[in-house]
């Protein structure tokens, strides 16, 4: 299938590693332009080295309040266009609500949730007909997960402001989608797996409670955000898409 994404154009935050990198470089494999962050100069310019194509790569953290416009700006001035963004962040810290400080509560709003909302915001400024914004989110927006209290608080009311925002956004033709990702074998699930205290039998179990009986890895992840992102998925906008095995026990 040809996705429609040469020559196309996307913003991807949180793309030095983990689950940001393996969807820029799905995105970039098919053909597509990038504009990739990370928050320090040296992680982005070696991402998008890595990445290869056309790739630019800036340093940005989503909780700064001038990130959001100064990336549109940025993917504008080197490419003349925008056709999506992709909103991914590192997780917030681990912990029970005894655990959890104000000071962390604050950071986590700041750098999940409200810098996400400025990314979007931005985004949807200037995104034409056919434009795309893509949220990275997680299996918490359906089903808390055990010792990621604020996780399990912050992720599912961006899912609902994801959703509003597909409601006001499809009239213009721009699509919102979300991405739930389950057990993906990444450096912050492995360091999930290691608070356990035996990060092997952790993760035995967790693959034992999956239909798919094994963590997903990241190029599956990036294929199914590439896809979403894509003039392929032009009918598909509003939805919450799990990547997880077949994990969350609803349909």
């Amino acid at each position: 299938m040809d996705l429609g994404l040469q020559d196309r154009v996307y913003i991807v935050t949180g793309a030095t590693r983990g689950l940001g990198f393996a969807a820029a470089r799905a995105l970039v494999a098919d053909g597509a332009k990038a504009v990739v962050t990370g928050r320090g100069e040296e992680a982005a310019a070696e991402a998008a080295a890595r990445l290869g194509g056309d790739v630019l790569g800036i340093a940005a953290d989503n909780a700064d309040p001038t990130a959001a416009d100064r990336l549109v700006a940025a993917a504008l001035d080197r490419y003349g266009r925008l056709d999506g963004i992709l909103i991914s962040v590192g997780g917030p810290p681990a912990g029970s609500y005894e655990d959890i400080t104000d000071d962390q509560w604050q950071s986590s709003f700041e750098s999940v949730f409200l810098g996400a909302v400025r990314l979007a915001r931005a985004a949807a400024a200037r995104l034409p007909e056919g434009g795309v914004i893509g949220f990275v989110l997680s299996g918490s927006v359906h089903e808390p997960i055990a010792g990621l209290t604020v996780s399990n608080g912050l992720r599912p009311g961006l899912a609902g402001f994801a959703k509003s925002l597909a409601n006001e956004l499809g009239p213009r033709g721009i699509r919102v989608v979300g991405l739930l990702p389950g057990r993906i074998d990444t450096d912050r699930v492995r360091t999930l797996d290691a608070l356990s205290g035996d990060a092997d039998a952790a993760r035995e179990r967790s693959s034992a409670a999956i239909p798919l009986r094994r963590y997903g890895t990241p190029e599956e992840f990036g294929r199914a955000a590439a896809f979403l992102l894509s003039p392929a998925a032009s009918y598909v906008t509003g939805v919450m898409l799990p990547v997880d095995g077949g994990a969350r026990h609803g349909f």
